[in-house]
């Protein structure tokens, strides 16, 4: 089965760039299928990542930034794939 994880975070005005590189050069202990980064309007950053792993099992999972980065908790959703690879 492929779990992904998804990371989302909303820098403080301004500081979309630093949330970026902060989580671009975040390294978890094990290597998942595939990741990807994402940048959107209003500063915000999103990490997927894809596991072959069973929809419960334990995942490492990106930290939360240090609570001057960012303007809220770190948004974090975990799906299963249904179609496809």
């Amino acid at each position: 089965m492929t779990v992904a994880l998804m990371w989302e975070a909303r820098a403080v005005a301004g500081r979309g760039g630093e949330l970026l590189a902060w989580a671009r050069a975040r390294e978890l202990p094990r290597v998942p299928l595939r990741r990807e980064t994402f940048r959107a309007p209003q500063d915000r950053v999103l990490v997927i990542t894809w596991w072959d792993a069973p929809y419960d099992a334990d995942l490492p999972e990106l930290p939360e930034p240090d609570p001057e980065l960012v303007t809220r908790a770190v948004h974090r959703w975990r799906f299963e794939a249904v179609d496809g690879d």
